[in-house]
């Protein structure tokens, strides 16, 4: 088997129109499993090479290697040579199945000398057959294929996996990872069908992703490299690592991958805006201590991390980046994003009550800046609390007819399905608290389905309104005692607004109830 093969590739396919006569018959399989080349011999007689395939389109090579029969693979590559490029239905050639199969190292070897291009080969899958060695935890054949070919331990499958990526993912399982760090080639740039490498699932996001420092620390020594890569989805490591509150991690990444602390994600964001959107509070600890200097970084909306801690309601963070020195949260506080919004601004849209509260009892904080449509924080949370309101209301009407034709459908009315919603979680937002009960089970799906529309309504809705509350006793603007005279004085009011004034009167004292659950968070 040491002796070069000419493979003639355009033979390297069985005419499949006629796959019905072409089955090995279960006397020919044996003598492949049995490894005895005289009896296949007297077998060829009475069978023609195209016949050669099993159901599943293995050929005779692809059986031998499954089965390591050493002289029928031998005594086949010499006379059949095209059968060494033969694929299966799954699209695997016999390296493919040699890698899975664990068939012994002489024989990988003997192919890949009789035909490199085998390792660059990919199935069904896009798998190259250095994939499917990973994937078995076949470390020597690994070892073997990456020691030919550097290159192809970057090639994504159909997954964007690449061997690479696969071997952090299995934990560094018989130490294959260790075999691609040491004998892997650097990262191409480009490979010969010209697609870059890699575009997804870096191997660096993998350990990321399970927690895992030794292996980020293991690919940082042998290939530092690696911690460049940028995912199309999850931005670079250090993106990646704030985002899943990995403290560890980023500590790891900032001593060792600085640079990616000024590059922006897709949506634009710095890896410290990204940080700045979890609650964690040691995780933007870890950048305001390399960077006492978070004014420079404003992402692709022009807004600095005070503005994305509001946006996304972690009002933890908004005070921890407020009990900074004043020279690093002045420049924060008031600063406007191109919308004109300041992170008052954005709590108040959002619906952001803790942070809100949190910034308008920082006197620092000015309340009465307008944006670029004219709003200061308050109109904006006046405007948003109306629009919550009209949702609450077309939700309900949309339920009601829900319910209508639940009953159109049902023996059992939808009022008479029980359903339990602990106020306390309402009011703390928390969806997964919500305890459902539906004492008859026919239609019961349908009812919860319609109460999980109604409740996740009712979370925007008191978050808004909330919101609402807080910003109306500290930041809207005050009457003077001329205004407050004048708008008293006049004819006494008609019934209709007597009525208008009682029911603002109500909403007042559910705005009091909101200002008293907002103090209770701070």
């Amino acid at each position: 088997m040491s002796s070069a093969v000419e493979i003639n590739i355009d033979e390297n396919s069985i005419p499949r129109d006629h796959l019905e006569n072409a089955m090995i018959d279960s006397q020919l399989h044996e003598c492949v499993k049995q490894d005895n080349t005289e009896a296949l011999k007297r077998r060829f007689q009475q069978h023609l090479t195209e016949k050669l395939v099993t159901p599943c389109g293995n050929t005779l090579l692809h059986v031998a290697v499954s089965y390591g029969s050493d002289n029928i693979i031998a005594y086949l590559v010499k006379e059949f040579p095209s059968l060494i490029t033969m694929r299966n239905s799954q699209n695997d050639t016999v390296l493919h199945l040699a890698a899975r199969e664990r068939t012994a190292i002489h024989t990988i070897k003997s192919l890949v000398e009789l035909n490199p291009s085998l390792m660059r080969m990919a199935n069904g899958k896009r798998n190259t057959p250095l994939h499917d060695a990973v994937i078995k935890g076949n470390e020597e054949v690994a070892k073997f294929l990456v020691a030919r070919d550097p290159e192809v331990a970057y090639y994504s499958n159909k997954n964007g996996s690449s061997p690479l990526y696969l071997a952090v993912e299995n934990g560094n399982k018989n130490g294959i990872l260790d075999d691609l760090l040491d004998l892997g080639a650097s990262i191409p740039i480009t490979r010969e069908d010209g697609d870059a490498l890699p575009k997804r699932k870096s191997p660096v996001h993998a350990a990321i992703e399970q927690r895992n420092i030794d292996l980020l620390e293991k690919i940082a020594k042998a290939k530092p490299e690696l911690l460049c890569l940028t995912d199309e989805e999850l931005g670079n490591s250090l993106h990646y690592a704030s985002s899943i509150c990995f403290l560890e991690g980023v500590r790891f990444l900032l001593k060792n991958f600085l640079n990616g602390a000024y590059k922006t994600n897709s949506e634009g964001n710095y890896p410290i805006h990204v940080a700045c959107k979890n609650e964690s509070v040691d995780l933007v600890k870890e950048f305001l201590d390399i960077f006492p200097y978070p004014k420079e970084f404003l992402n692709k909306k022009g807004q600095n991390i005070l503005h994305v801690a509001a946006e996304n309601g972690q009002g933890n963070v908004v005070r921890y980046i407020l009990e900074q020195y004043q020279k690093i949260v002045e420049p924060l506080l008031n600063e406007m994003d191109e919308d004109g919004n300041t992170p008052l601004h954005l709590a108040a849209r959002h619906g952001q009550s803790t942070a809100a509260f949190v910034l308008v009892r920082d006197k620092r904080v000015e309340n009465s800046i307008v944006n670029n449509e004219n709003f200061t924080p308050y109109d904006v949370a006046k405007q948003q609390s109306q629009k919550a309101v009209d949702q609450y209301e077309k939700t309900d009407e949309m339920l009601a007819k829900e319910r209508e034709q639940f009953d159109s459908k049902n023996s059992i009315p939808a009022d008479e399905i029980q359903i339990e919603v602990n106020s306390e979680d309402v009011k703390d937002g928390k969806k997964n608290s919500t305890t459902e009960k539906a004492t008859a089970s026919t239609g019961s799906q349908g009812k919860d389905k319609a109460v999980d529309s109604k409740h996740y309504k009712l979370l925007d809705y008191y978050g808004t309104m909330t919101t609402l509350s807080i910003l109306y006793f500290h930041a809207r603007p005050k009457k003077s005692l001329y205004e407050r005279f004048t708008s008293t004085q006049g004819k006494p009011p008609r019934k209709q607004e007597t009525k208008s004034r009682t029911e603002n009167l109500l909403v007042v004292a559910v705005l009091v109830v909101g200002v008293t659950f907002a103090g209770a968070i701070y």
